[in-house]
């Protein structure tokens, strides 16, 4: 009865192996002659390129609720050649708004790039903190159609990663949606690989997606980790967002799926990004 819960030990400890082949500072882009790059950021600048980006259901004007804290574009910056999105806890509110509480930040590429398959990598070093999780995942409005399985849109959450509070797994999740965020919502799991030889908190990995008419490939540092066609692969063209998000709800800290109640002890904490590259078929 012990001996399948060995072998995905084992497996995982065989992924992670695999994955010091083609280390974080060094990503493999799965066969690259078939991938031409054809839309990137290397966050180069001085500030978040708004050519490139814009607040995901948030701005640079006023605070949004977003599950157990607050959205603001101002907590994403550029420094050193990174992209960072910070969470921080503000007494009085951001800029003495009067809003006490949690304050993170979503970016996504909606109105400035979309991609209808292709190869889709990010480079980063997930934020520390119980109770919060970072992501880079996939998104169309044809996500809350109803009727037609994935094909007409689908979240493509490249990676999750809500484990901290039991961050000696080293894992994050990958995982699909469609059909909506109401009743009719169709998710499934694909994976959740682990990184047993390196810490994602602290050194950077690349997490990638595949996606064609057939599915979708996960794949952390260049390996596979991987793969599914539920609902049917997204038809249509998504856009990529970066995220991250508090447990709770109403801007304040809540039991979640990411563990216990975020604490000032975790803060400030940053998601840094050192990439986001796209590539497109060269057929």
């Amino acid at each position: 009865m012990k001996f399948v819960p060995f072998m995905k030990v084992l497996f995982a400890a065989f992924l992670s192996l695999l994955m010091m082949i083609s280390p974080g500072g060094f990503p493999r882009v799965p066969h690259a002659k078939d991938f031409e790059l054809v839309w990137s950021d290397e966050f180069d600048g001085d500030s978040v390129d708004e050519t490139k980006w814009e607040g995901h259901y948030c701005n640079n004007t006023e605070a949004v609720i977003r599950r157990g804290s607050y959205w603001h574009t101002d907590m994403a910056t550029v420094e050193d050649g990174k992209l960072h999105i910070r969470t921080a806890y503000y007494p009085e509110g951001y800029n003495g708004n009067g809003k006490p509480g949690w304050y993170t930040c979503a970016l996504h590429t909606n109105g400035r790039y979309r991609q209808q398959y292709g190869y889709f990598e990010v480079r980063c070093i997930l934020p520390k903190g119980s109770g919060l999780w970072a992501a880079f995942w996939m998104l169309c409005g044809g996500m809350g159609n109803v009727g037609n399985g994935g094909t007409d849109g689908a979240e493509i959450d490249i990676f999750e990663a809500p484990f901290y509070t039991a961050r000696h797994n080293r894992k994050v999740s990958s995982n699909i949606h469609y059909d909506g965020y109401g009743e009719d919502l169709r998710s499934t799991n694909v994976c959740e690989p682990y990184l047993l030889l390196n810490d994602p908190y602290e050194e950077f990995n690349t997490y990638g997606l595949e996606w064609n008419e057939d599915g979708y490939i996960f794949y952390v540092n260049g390996v596979e980790t991987g793969r599914s066609n539920f609902g049917g692969a997204s038809q249509v063209p998504e856009y990529m967002i970066l995220s991250v998000e508090v447990g709770g709800a109403d801007a304040v800290p809540g039991e979640s799926w990411s563990g216990s109640i975020l604490t000032t002890d975790d803060m400030p904490t940053d998601f840094i990004i050192d990439y986001v590259r796209a590539y497109q078929y060269k057929n």
